[in-house]
């Protein structure tokens, strides 16, 4: 059995820690309390959006991997391809993090 945090903790604990850090956070979407994906929005200052999924890694553990960044001269494409994924899988949460340093964020607070 999987040691996996319910997804409605684990988004919220996102929010939390996110905004302890000094940051703004928020649940965009609601997905399935238990075992929904979570996707993250990270951006700084409403700029350079990068979407993060968690992948599996080959030691087993599960670690968030930035899988599709913002395009400075097309940023409604972005936003696209978040709205494809939510309805292609209504039972995923999407959390928008808006942080000074994200990269650090994600590496230190997540992993």
């Amino acid at each position: 059995m999987e040691g996996r945090l319910p997804a409605h903790l684990e988004a919220s604990a996102l929010v939390r820690t996110a905004e302890a850090s000094g940051g703004f956070a928020a649940i965009v979407q609601r997905g399935e309390k238990d075992a929904g994906v979570i996707l993250l929005v990270t951006m700084t200052r409403g700029a350079n959006a990068r979407l993060w999924e968690r992948m599996p890694q080959l030691d087993g553990s599960r670690k968030f991997v930035l899988t599709k960044e913002e395009n400075a001269e097309d940023k409604d494409e972005f936003t696209q391809y978040i709205e494809r994924r939510r309805r292609s899988d209504p039972d995923c949460w999407v959390v928008e993090l808006d942080l000074p340093d994200p990269e650090h964020f994600i590496d230190s607070a997540l992993q």
